[in-house]
Order: structure tokens, then sequence, then C-alpha cells
């Protein structure tokens, strides 16, 4: 069955028992809530007389769009890489998870308690040096992990291909800009034409939906990163898959640009990483992933003036082009 929040106590606690989770004879459910507001999949927190943990369950659509369509077997990919990062340095930081129902799509993790994901870093417009660091971090336990068999996930491989690297920078869009701030549809047309440019991305693209040996989270960005006080935890890894650490990199380094407005976390992300990336690729993964936040369909709570928003888009055009700006 189908959970959300309005599921009745009653359904909830015999769709748990079912799964042989949770036996409402020793406990019983005393609240179901939203932790926050999950984009891919219904995200809730069950509180019970014991304890509290968190459903996830996927559902063949984006739960924030349902109508974009996605393959209901992407919670299968998230229990898949919990279960490959299992080195000690990152048990820290991801949430353990309780139990896997790959029937009723639904995985049960550890609740992390009072955390708040790092999209105020946003409006703070600064990232500290410890907090990238310990970042960087992460994402070097995740990308060194060797999973025996890992899932292809091309489904929403091709999905995400399709919303960074292709609907963005369509000429003409059922998607209005302005809808979300006036002149945006304006600044965005000359990228949108720009063929040069276009290829540029297209390239990457391709190489993004070829086979890597990199295990990576594929959505490495504030929505996907918890704190607590100085701790950070890495969720929502559903978009994850075998590919190259630029990628993972270049999205962090994306987002540490937009916070900041400036590109030179690219040289700390460079040297504060432990393995080896690619200069070149990490630059225009970083510019298309600025350009695709701001011209695309998946928006940030980023507030910035249009001014600011042009300077970003040629920061990113200069990166993807690998100008010096």
């Amino acid at each position: 069955m189908y959970l959300n929040a309005t599921t009745s106590i009653s359904d909830f606690e015999n769709c748990l028992s079912n799964i042989g989770f949770l036996d409402p004879k020793q406990e019983q459910i005393c609240s179901i809530e939203k932790p926050g507001e999950g984009n891919m999949n219904v995200v809730l927190r069950i509180c019970t007389n014991k304890r509290s943990f968190i459903v996830k369950q996927s559902r063949p659509f984006v739960q924030k769009y349902p109508q974009i369509t996605a393959p209901i077997e992407r919670i299968d990919v998230e229990y898949q890489f919990y279960k490959a990062v299992t080195n000690k340095a990152i048990e820290p930081h991801i949430p353990k998870i309780l139990a896997y129902n790959a029937d009723s799509h639904l995985l049960i993790l550890d609740d992390l308690g009072d955390c708040k994901d790092m999209s105020y870093l946003y409006d703070k417009r600064n990232i500290g040096t410890a907090q990238l660091q310990q970042l960087l971090d992460i994402a070097s336990q995740i990308h060194t992990s060797k999973p025996i068999e890992y899932p292809e996930n091309r489904e929403l491989q091709l999905l995400n291909h399709q919303h960074i690297f292709v609907l963005p920078f369509l000429k003409e869009s059922d998607f209005s800009l302005n809808a979300i701030q006036d002149g945006l549809e304006e600044l965005a047309l000359s990228y949108r034409t720009d063929e040069t440019l276009k290829k540029e991305i297209a390239k990457v693209g391709e190489q993004y939906l070829s086979q890597g040996n990199v295990l990576l989270h594929g959505d490495y960005y504030p929505g996907s990163w918890m704190t607590k006080e100085d701790h950070i935890y890495v969720i929502d890894p559903e978009f994850s898959f075998m590919g190259f650490a630029e990628f993972d990199m270049g999205v962090l380094a994306a987002h540490s640009i937009m916070i900041t407005m400036n590109i030179d976390c690219l040289q700390s992300i460079e040297s504060g990483y432990a393995g080896t990336l690619n200069t070149l690729l990490l630059a225009k993964v970083a510019g298309i992933e600025v350009m695709r936040r701001i011209i695309g369909l998946a928006q940030l709570p980023l507030e910035r003036s249009i001014p600011e928003k042009k300077l970003l888009l040629e920061m990113a055009r200069a990166l993807i082009m690998d100008k010096r700006y």
C-alpha cells in the first residue's frame, strides 16, 4: 500500500507488521509527521512509544512533481548505496538501515533527529572551510567504496540527464522562468541560443551517460546534506550510479559558487579532495550545474537579483568554455 502523512495509525502499524518490522502488541505508533519536504519520495517520521524512525517510499513519479514519471525501483538504489558504503569513516555520516522491503518499495532508516538541510547556506552566502572539507572527506569515502555489483540505475540517470544537460537549454519551454523571477526568461535566452556552448554541454552529457568505475552519490548538493551542530550527514542517494568523481565534485563546486558568488572554491575542492580530479571536467560540470539550477526546472531557494544571476551565468559559461573569468 502507498503510505503518506494521512495514513491512519492502524493501517501504518499493519503495514509495518506485515513486513516484520513492528509488533503492534509490543510497540505502538504515537505520531506520523513529515520531517521535511521530500523531492523524489514520500518521507515520514514515525514516533512510537519506544523510538522514532524514518520511512521512505518511492512512487512511479517524482513526489514533488507528480507529472514527471520516475522509476519506482529507485528506492532499491538508495538501499544498495547504504549497503555499499560500509567503511568505518563514513558510518557516522549516513543514516543506518533498519529495514527494507522491495515489494512495498519501503526503506526504513534511523532517525537522525533534529537536523536541518544545508540549503540555509544560500542565504548565508558562505560555506565554512571546515564544512567544505568535511563534505570533501565524505565524498572521498563514497568514491573509494567498491561495491561488487551495483544497480545501473539507468532510468533515473536518463531522467537526470534530461534535466541537467538538455531541458534547461531548449530554446522554447513550457516552463516559465518569468514566473520564478521577472526577467529570468530574457536572461536565459543568450545561453539557450548559444550553439557552441550547447555542444560543450552535450559532450559532458555523453560522458555522464557512459559507464564509470567510481561510486557516486549522484545529487551532491545542499538539499542532500544535513547538519546537526558541526556534524554533517549525507542522505538521498537515489540518483547514485557508477560514474566519474568529477560529477559529484563539480556539483559540490557549483553550489559553493552559487553560495559564495565566486569561483575560488574550485581550487579548494581540487586541493582538498583526497583523489585526483580532472580540472577541466570538474569546471565544466560545475558550470553546467550552475546554469541548469538558474534556468532549468530544478530551482533552488536561491535569493539572487537578476544582475547577480547574470554574473553567475557568465561565470558558468566561462567554466564550460574553459575561459578565465
